[in-house]
């Protein structure tokens, strides 16, 4: 099996594809690693009633359209097996079951990657896994009592995984309100906690769309360091959900500071006794396998079109990246299109001596 490359990719999801598309026409020699079993499956796994919000017609990434009705919005099994068909149809190198072990700065030069079904060399590797990776639950939430259900929202699946009776779903971001919303038409007493709940859009505008209209506007070219991007990712937009409606159905809280035994105590100072507990409480990003110094605790550093301060390393299909598109289905392509012109321009010698420059603390890889 060839184990050495032009540039390695670590994921296999809409970002890692997008960009193997690119370098595929290009004639470098690549490889995608992906830890799952299935092309898609990181979508599978999504509970089970998930739909985009974007139309087929925003979903495609370069080179394939988006297949059924481009004005209808696809379920997550739709979007894995578009991934999966992408695969084939460009008969992209991509092996599964290689979940990444570490990846070193090799003193040859490039880097070596190692898997738990093998090692590779490779001049460079592009981190295109995304930025959710490990649940984020609060620490306090040890201490809910045994016979109280929980689990964060990606174990989520549907209502009849948990018992009947109160849930309390901590997070009204798009994923919270949308689980909160599923369990109150289950027939439960559903308690939604969240000290700010985001401004709510409706799909479809004066018979468009939401998503028309963010094109047509420019909200999807937004960079993420203009004074605009800055505003919008302080704040998530929910979109879809009648968010004036859901308050009819389900209880509004303040926000958790703590679990005490069957109880959950709110910012306000009361409690409240639910039968479950999902956490919408989002992700951190982790990459314990990345021992190389591009990392602080909030991620990667410095990264700018997706260029790091370590030469030869680049991210992609990071959320807000470059620009509010960065990180979704049908925008990918833009950002993985800009990567891959750049590690097109000049293609390496994996055995290359190491060209590692000393940069200054707080200044990104690329000054183009």
């Amino acid at each position: 099996m060839d184990t050495g490359f032009d540039t390695l990719i670590i994921g296999g999801g809409q970002a890692g594809l997008a960009l193997g598309y690119h370098l595929r026409r290009a004639g470098l020699r690549f490889v995608i690693l992906d830890a799952h079993q299935r092309v898609g499956d990181a979508w599978r796994r999504r509970w089970d009633s998930l739909t985009l919000f974007t139309p087929r017609r925003h979903d495609a990434l370069p080179g394939l359209p988006f297949p059924g009705d481009p004005d209808g919005h696809p379920s997550k099994d739709e979007v894995a097996d578009y991934l999966e068909g992408y695969v084939e149809h460009f008969d992209l190198p991509v092996r599964l079951g290689h979940p990444v072990t570490s990846v070193r700065p090799d003193p040859a030069g490039g880097f070596t990657v190692r898997t738990s079904a093998g090692s590779y060399r490779a001049a460079r590797v592009v981190v295109a896994a995304g930025a959710f990776h490990t649940p984020r639950t609060p620490d306090f939430a040890d201490g809910l009592a045994p016979h109280v259900v929980q689990l964060h929202s990606n174990r989520y699946r549907r209502p009849d995984r948990l018992p009947m009776g109160g849930v309390m779903v901590v997070g009204a971001g798009n994923t919270g309100v949308q689980i909160a919303e599923e369990l109150a038409g289950s027939g439960r007493h559903v308690w939604l906690s969240a000290s700010t709940i985001g401004r709510a859009l409706p799909q479809r505008l004066l018979g468009r769309d939401l998503f028309w209209w963010f094109s047509r506007l420019g909200f999807m070219d937004v960079r993420a360091d203009s004074r605009l991007g800055r505003r919008m990712r302080q704040q998530e937009l929910i979109i879809g959900t009648d968010v004036k409606r859901l308050m009819r159905r389900v209880k509004r809280v303040d926000r958790v500071v703590d679990a005490d035994g069957p109880d959950v105590v709110l910012a306000d100072g009361t409690r409240r006794h639910p039968d479950a507990v999902v956490w919408a409480t989002g992700y951190r990003p982790e990459y314990p396998w990345l021992q190389v110094p591009v990392l602080d605790e909030h991620g990667p550093r410095c990264t700018t079109r997706g260029v790091t301060t370590w030469p030869g390393l680049y991210f992609l299909g990071l959320p807000w990246q470059r620009d509010r598109g960065s990180a979704l289905l049908g925008w990918v392509g833009r950002d993985a299109r800009t990567l891959a012109d750049r590690l097109t321009a000049s293609v390496p010698d994996p055995g290359q001596a190491d060209q590692r420059t000393t940069l200054a603390a707080g200044l990104c890889g690329d000054t183009e």
